[in-house]
């Protein structure tokens, strides 16, 4: 009878990367830790039949990817702001009720992150994780986009990737060709988009955050692409272009100095800050998590997610930074 210490040693390893896999097909941490909870158990129940007719990592792909679809069949597509119609031009747009929406969740960069030794398929593996690319891959009917995963992130072959979602060869090609071009229909954006650790980026990244706890519009202008878009999760109300941003952010955000203090994360390989607000006795609360697209050319999506939960449950991050310095 197998050892639980030697199903971990063997499963172990994986388990990062079928957490990946899982909230790229989902769109939500919470709901890839389950299905991940779930496949460990059900690979831990099955593993004295596992007979070997297939490598571990493809047996277990088989039953995250098929739990994956499983959820799927009873959820609702995940979406950002952007994804429910166009943006206003207006920075004083009246502040709507709360959106009932699924939204796409982020992914804290700690617990998906695992070395390569083979830089092509990192960049890979991390484009694929990037907010955008997420919410756009939702569009997907869930059998395409398990087939898009496995064979261009996982580099699963066409027959491994049959075999684990039992389906046949020309199946997987023909799925895999019309998720291809439907991803180019939708088009992500995520061209000139440059990694966190580009010194271009960093610079970036400092200044907005220096331009919030300084309360400095003019700053916060210059971090910014010309397109660049905000969203906040949980309104339908959304902003594209500089020239609609900076005006909202200064008017009703940005407040005075000191109101702000950020510390920078990451998520979703991307840069990240976890933002604290100072309240009525002067000390800076836990406010949200927002989860920044850097290009060449600027900051060009900032998406908020405004819960102080999930700056402290999932970045495990304070709850308050103390009193505010004016």
């Amino acid at each position: 009878m197998t050892s639980t210490a030697e199903f971990d040693r063997l499963t172990g390893p994986l388990r990062r990367e079928l957490l990946a896999h899982c909230y790229r097909m989902l769109g939500s941490a919470h709901d890839a830790e389950d299905v991940v909870q779930e496949t460990y158990l059900r690979a831990w129940r099955g593993f004295e039949g596992f007979e070997n007719r297939s490598s571990l990592r493809t047996w277990l792909y088989r039953i995250a990817t098929n739990a994956c679809l499983n959820a799927l069949g009873h959820s609702s597509r995940r979406v950002l702001p952007s994804g429910l119609g166009p943006p206003s031009a207006d920075p004083d747009s009246p502040q709507m009720p709360a959106v009932d929406a699924a939204w796409v969740q982020p992914m804290p960069g700690e617990r998906v992150a695992q070395p390569s030794d083979d830089p092509e398929r990192a960049v890979v593996s991390r484009e694929s994780m990037r907010l955008a690319v997420i919410a756009a891959r939702q569009h997907l009917p869930p059998q395409q986009r398990a087939v898009l995963l496995l064979r261009d992130v996982m580099a699963f072959s066409a027959a491994d990737a049959a075999a684990i979602l039992d389906i046949t060869v020309p199946a997987v090609r023909s799925s895999l060709q019309r998720a291809r071009a439907r991803m180019r229909h939708l088009d992500p954006g995520t061209d000139g988009v440059i990694e966190p650790t580009d010194p271009r980026a960093r610079a970036l990244v400092a200044a907005y955050v220096a331009a919030f706890e300084q309360s400095d519009p003019a700053l916060l202008s210059r971090t910014l692409s010309d397109d660049a878009a905000l969203e906040t999760i949980g309104s339908q109300i959304w902003f594209k272009g500089r020239s609609t941003c900076v005006p909202y952010l200064a008017r009703h955000v940005l407040g005075t100095a000191g109101d702000w203090k950020m510390l920078v994360v990451e998520a979703n390989s991307q840069p990240a800050v976890a933002a604290y607000r100072r309240d009525r006795t002067g000390t800076l609360r836990a406010f949200g998590i927002a989860v920044l697209a850097v290009t060449d050319t600027g900051i060009g999506q900032v998406a908020v997610y405004p819960s102080s939960a999930l700056v402290t449950d999932d970045f495990h991050l304070p709850e308050s930074l103390g009193l505010a310095r004016h």
